[in-house]
């Protein structure tokens, strides 16, 4: 069995008791593809199960309303202003939907390798490592305390092919108060002789993994087992079978890898002859689906394009990683167009940054150079579009929109406090590009704030975000 390495009783800090709050300020959402929403005076109610019970725009007395609401007392009701700065407001949490946990300490490492160099050279021996529990403690620690002080809220972990290791990141995740999907590596062929697994193995790894996370959360609140076999490459086909069988029999998320680089592409066509496509390997081993979460998918063909929309399959764009190692630009707006879904990556170590608004800035500016190319607007993303992408976006592809994204009743409050002030602010503000609401015509105060979003989207990072909320609680606070 594989050993705790936190107390079973530990309760987790986004599941702890808190009173019915209100919260007052600014709310910024998208609440569909390339429309901003800045919601003012707003009053927001968070029950005690964390989901959003009301949303109150221009509320001239948020603890009346909320009181008349409840019909609770004063006592019984925690009240948060945060409406004392223009340049402070809440943001739904960023959900990173593709994160190598155990390639943290490579971040910004690349030398000149491609993929599949890049792989055998520098990820490879750090993720073997990981037999080490005490080395996985040290690192699974520091990825989740900086994935949340950059505000990410919820995130698609791969681990390794270790169970004790990767049972361990589930415990942190949840500890700590991240929405966490939690995957065991699988992976019994090409692989190196340091760093492969058999059949069996995997098989008996992969259920000895769920069978802990199931037990730590077991409605599934926070942590969930994500299936993850690494690329189709890197596994047997009576493997993907297994795990396809084993997705459809208990409705399992799955993620892996798909059509990141063109070498990769015609590997995995020299080892599956048989299959249509590389995508097509996916689809007739059982592993696509509404749950299913695609990490580049560059390089793919209208077909398989149409696959990934028929299915519900979703994508995770990863614009920092893909320019690293030059593995292409992703034609984002092409997808969307056609009802993929999209989400958004960090791809640590492939990427150089656990920040998804970091990643959100990159994807924009891949979506210009694939314009620069084409001399086709088409192709062009706008900050709200990736913002929704970081969002909304996010809770799609995660199978998670009906709760997760947005300031919406019956959602949870999932939830970053970003303050463009703060000591020692990357962003520069003045008074005359505050939007001064209710002082002067409400387009233009709209207008001054979209600004003021493009220049956090540019120029922010974890320094302006203050708190983040999961499940209603608060799990992170910077003085």
């Amino acid at each position: 069995m594989t050993k705790h390495h936190f107390p079973a009783h530990l309760a987790a800090k986004a599941l702890e008791a808190i009173k019915f709050t209100c919260y007052f300020g600014t709310f910024v959402h998208t609440p569909e593809l390339g429309r901003l929403e800045a919601l003012t005076r707003c009053a927001v109610g968070v029950d005690e199960t964390g989901t959003i019970a009301f949303v109150q725009e221009n509320c001239q007395d948020y603890k009346k309303y909320t009181l008349d609401f409840t019909k609770l007392s004063q006592e019984q009701v925690r009240f948060v202003d945060v409406s004392d700065s223009e340049v402070k407001f809440f943001v739904p949490g960023f959900i990173d939907t593709h994160i190598h946990a155990p390639q943290f300490p490579n971040n910004g490492i690349f030398g000149d390798s491609t993929l599949m160099d890049w792989l055998e050279k520098y990820t490879f021996p750090l993720e073997s490592s990981f037999k080490d529990v005490s080395l996985a403690t040290e690192i699974y620690n520091k990825v989740v305390d900086r994935t949340l002080s950059n505000g990410t809220t919820a995130a698609a972990y791969y681990a390794t092919i270790h169970a004790e290791a990767t049972n361990l990141l589930a415990d942190v995740a949840l500890t700590r108060g991240q929405r966490a999907l939690i995957g065991k590596v699988c992976m019994n062929q090409n692989s190196p002789d340091h760093y492969i697994e058999t059949f069996e193995e995997s098989k008996q790894s992969q259920l000895e993994v769920i069978r802990h996370v199931e037990a730590r959360d077991p409605t599934g609140t926070l942590v969930s087992p994500v299936l993850t076999p690494r690329f189709a490459p890197s596994c047997t086909e009576n493997l993907m079978e297994w795990l396809g069988e084993l997705r459809k029999s208990r409705n399992y998320h799955c993620q892996t890898h798909l059509s990141e680089n063109k070498r990769e592409i015609e590997v995995a066509h020299e080892l599956f002859p048989d299959y249509d496509s590389y995508t097509d390997i996916y689809h007739k081993s059982g592993l696509l689906g509404p749950k299913t979460i695609l990490a580049h998918c560059i390089h793919l063909s209208d077909h398989e394009k149409d696959l990934l929309a028929q299915t519900g399959s979703g994508v995770s764009h990863c614009p920092t990683s893909n320019s690293s190692i030059t593995s292409g630009e992703a034609r984002i707006r092409w997808l969307l167009n056609s009802n993929v879904k999209v989400s958004l990556g960090t791809d640590c170590s492939g990427g150089f940054t656990p920040s998804v608004l970091q990643v959100a800035k990159h994807a924009l500016l891949v979506s210009n150079h694939l314009v620069m190319k084409s001399e086709n607007d088409f192709e062009k993303l706008s900050t709200s579009d990736v913002l929704y992408l970081a969002t909304v976006g996010g809770a799609e592809v995660l199978n998670m929109d009906v709760k997760l994204g947005k300031f919406q009743v019956g959602y949870k409050f999932d939830t970053q406090l970003i303050q463009l002030d703060c000591d020692n602010s990357p962003v520069d503000t003045f008074a005359f590009q505050n939007p001064r609401w209710g002082q002067v015509d409400r387009k233009e105060s709209i207008d001054k704030f979209q600004d003021l979003i493009d220049k956090w989207i540019f120029n922010g990072d974890d320094r302006n975000v203050r708190q983040v909320f999961v499940n209603g609680r608060s799990v992170l606070q910077k003085n």
